[in-house]
Formats: structure tokens, C-alpha cells, sequence
């Protein structure tokens, strides 16, 4: 067995560079008592309100709480949001330094109003064009300064469509993290799905593949999955395709070597934020370790483990810690 106490401690060693959208989450909780005269909706009587950071910056929230050094990448609106979003940043010991603001875009904020743990409805305010092409520029000028400046061992392209990966974006970055041999990692979105060439990581959910690749009827079995790999490799000619299966756990495949991983028994409160959890830490433990079985292992414990909390939020190390020591002795 890996000594998994070793293994974390040498999370403290690893820079990481996270690029893509990142955004503000709100919730407001109340509770619900009557339906409105003015319209057959309820009513929510708000108790609280709280911020938490969200996309691809809920990642770097990951990674910085299980130690490693994260760094956001990204472009906000020039907004009240950005500056919360930024003292959440600070208070957490994320590095923005290569961040900036943009005249032309606002920052993302989806506000979620809960009542009794279900939500009830969100609102997203948000511009989701791609970059203009003087904003690609500064972002990639950020880049490189970063990696010169940095040296990180990992980059995560993190995408939610909201325009701050642009397929120029991805391209450069691919190539200069090549060229200085850092590890990439992508959690992608449909938009830009088949942009994201010669990654060493490619971690879509099962639904997201389907969807790429038209396939109607897929369960989760091993023979398929390794004949999607095959399928995404024809395009995309990557290094891991490590795919979630929800409930039924992970799959991943390196060359010939390839599983699913099944989940660990949960009571699932929310879903949200998982895929985040478990790309932050597959590519911790990828970057220590190289090893693509325990790096599916451990991101799939991850992930069930967040699964149990309200809303996004960032993986409990020392719980994670145990429940590995736990479930893979």
C-alpha cells in the first residue's frame, strides 16, 4: 500500500496554475411559510446570506486545502463581485496575481435560494462571449509570466462556457505548458470539448462524452468505456481519459491499462462542486505520483466526500486523509 500520509504531505511541494471561469456563488436560505398573492410562488423568508467562490475557482479552493500552492488565471468584471470575489480569494490564500479586470465583461455571480437544503431557484448574472481579442492577449501575457515567474508542475484548464477559454486561449496554453513540461489537466465543457488536443488529463463526466460523441445508449461497463477512450484519443491524442461515472464512481485509461473504479457508499446531499473536488485532487496526486490508478482512487473518494455538503465546497484534507487510509489499506 502507498504511504498516503506521505503522499499529502508532498501536496505542500506542488504550484499549480488553474485557468478559466471564475465566479461567485451566493446563497440565500430561508424558509418557506405561505404562497404570494401576487403570483402562485412561495414566498421565502431569507435568514442568511453567504458567498462562497465558485467555477474554476472553487478548484484552487480545492487544491489550497489540501495544501498544494494554487493559482487563479482569469478575467472578472471590473464589479462589486470581483473585489468579493477577491477578498474570498485572499481570505483563502489564493494566488491572483495573474487575475484582471475587464471593462467589457462582467463578473459571474449565481445566486441560489435554498430553503429546507432544496433549492429553490437560481439566479445567474453573467456575459458569456469569448474574450475579446485584446483581453486573450493580456490573459496569455499573465500566462507566460506566470510559468516563467512560477514554474508550476500542473495546469488545470477548468471550463464552463463562460467564455474566458477561448479556443485561442486553450491552444497557447497547451503549447507552452508542452514546451516547459508541465502537466495539464482539463475538465471540459461541450462548447469547446475537442479543442483541448494533447493534454496529459482528460476528465469530462460520462453525460459530457455521450454528448461529444453521439453515443445514445452507454452504461457505464468497462468495454465501452475503453472504446470511448479509444474514440476520444482518435481526436483529442491525449495522455488519461478519466471519466465520472456519478454514482457509479470513475473510470480511467492510460495505454492498456484501464478500470472503473466503483463509489464508496454516501448520503448524497448535493452534487454540486464534485467535479471540481476531483480534478483538483487527481491532479495532485498525478503530479506526485504518476500513477493513474491511485490517482482515480483517491479523486473518487474526493468526490464522494463532497457530495455529503450543501453547495460547493472544498475538501476537508484530514477527512480525506483518513477515509484514503480507511478504504485503500
Amino acid at each position: 500500500m502507498e504511504n498516503v500520509t506521505q503522499l499529502f504531505d508532498d501536496f505542500a511541494s506542488v504550484k499549480v496554475g488553474v485557468v478559466g471561469d471564475v465566479m461567485l456563488d451566493t446563497y440565500m436560505w430561508g424558509a418557506v411559510e405561505r404562497i404570494s398573492p401576487e403570483a402562485p410562488v412561495p414566498v421565502v423568508s431569507l435568514h442568511k446570506k453567504e458567498q462562497r467562490i465558485g467555477g474554476a475557482g472553487n478548484v484552487a479552493l480545492n487544491l489550497q486545502a489540501l495544501g498544494a500552492k494554487a493559482f487563479v488565471l482569469s478575467v472578472t468584471g471590473d464589479d462589486d463581485d470581483a473585489q468579493c470575489l477577491n477578498q474570498l480569494f485572499a481570505a483563502s490564500g489564493i494566488n491572483t496575481g495573474y487575475c484582471f479586470q475587464s471593462e467589457s465583461r462582467i463578473t459571474t455571480n449565481k445566486t441560489r435560494v435554498i430553503s429546507r437544503n432544496q433549492q429553490m431557484m437560481r439566479l445567474d448574472a453573467e456575459i458569456t462571449n469569448d474574450l475579446t481579442t485584446e483581453d486573450e492577449e493580456h490573459l496569455l501575457q499573465n500566462f507566460q509570466r506566470f510559468i516563467a515567474t512560477e514554474k508550476p508542475q500542473v495546469v488545470i484548464l477548468e471550463d464552463y462556457n463562460k467564455g474566458v477559454l477561448t479556443e485561442n486561449v486553450i491552444h497557447s496554453v497547451i503549447a507552452l505548458c508542452k514546451e516547459a513540461g508541465i502537466i495539464t489537466a482539463v475538465d471540459p465543457k461541450r462548447k469547446n470539448f475537442f479543442a483541448f488536443k494533447g493534454v496529459d488529463i482528460f476528465k469530462p463526466n460520462l453525460k459530457e462524452v455521450k454528448e461529444a460523441l453521439n453515443y445514445l445508449h452507454v452504461d457505464a461497463q468497462l468495454p465501452l468505456l475503453k472504446d470511448i477512450h479509444h474514440n476520444l484519443q482518435n481526436f483529442l491524442h491525449h495522455r488519461i481519459s478519466f471519466i465520472t461515472l456519478s454514482e457509479k464512481g470513475v473510470f480511467y485509461q492510460e495505454e492498456d491499462s484501464a478500470a472503473i473504479i466503483p463509489s464508496h457508499l454516501r448520503s448524497i446531499a448535493d452534487v454540486s462542486g464534485a467535479g471540481d473536488t476531483v480534478i483538483a485532487v487527481a491532479s495532485l496526486v498525478y503530479a506526485v505520483k504518476q500513477n493513474p490508478y491511485l490517482m482515480a482512487e483517491i479523486a473518487n473518494i474526493a468526490g464522494g466526500l463532497v457530495c455529503e455538503e450543501v453547495g460547493t465546497a472544498a475538501i476537508d484534507k484530514l477527512k480525506l486523509l483518513h477515509e484514503c487510509e480507511l478504504l485503500l489499506s
